[in-house]
């Protein structure tokens, strides 16, 4: 069984080596979908009794682990060291830096390996984060999954 939680944030970033306007400081109200599998449960008396997961439980570990610490934050390419720089002059100025660029593909596979091993297993109902998908806007979007050595 597939469940899928959707949440929504907002950030900025840029592109420092775009060739078109994403190049420039901008934002974007992101939305996160993060998609588990697993078995149904089916104990008697128990909270989560006829669900893979409680939606809400999903909601509050991706919120922990990924959405409260990007939302209203600029992420920033470390190798963007103007950028960083800049940011770094700013009082209580929240600021995310990252190992790569943040594309939508990237940030999707940083949820991704941030979140893996959080839902893992959690009820022992063979639970498995299957897909991250990171909507930059409306119309595009990525999606993570995982590798093939996984």
């Amino acid at each position: 069984m597939l469940i899928t939680r959707r949440l929504e944030f907002d950030a900025g970033h840029r592109i420092p080596d775009h060739k078109s306007q994403c190049r420039h400081l901008h934002g974007h109200r992101y939305a996160i979908e993060i998609t588990l599998s697993g078995e149904v449960i089916n104990r008697a008396g128990d909270a989560a009794n006829g669900m893979v997961m409680d939606f809400s439980q999903v909601k509050d570990l991706a919120k922990q682990h990924v959405v409260d610490l990007w939302d209203h934050a600029f992420l920033a390419f470390a190798g963007d060291t103007q950028i960083v720089d800049f940011l770094s002059s700013l009082p209580d100025h929240k600021t995310v830096i990252l190992d790569r660029v943040p594309t939508a593909e990237n940030l999707a596979r940083i949820a991704f390996d941030l979140l893996d091993a959080v839902y893992r297993d959690t009820y022992g109902n063979h639970l498995r984060l299957e897909q991250v998908r990171l909507y930059e806007t409306p119309n595009c979007w990525a999606d993570a999954r995982h590798t093939s050595k996984d």
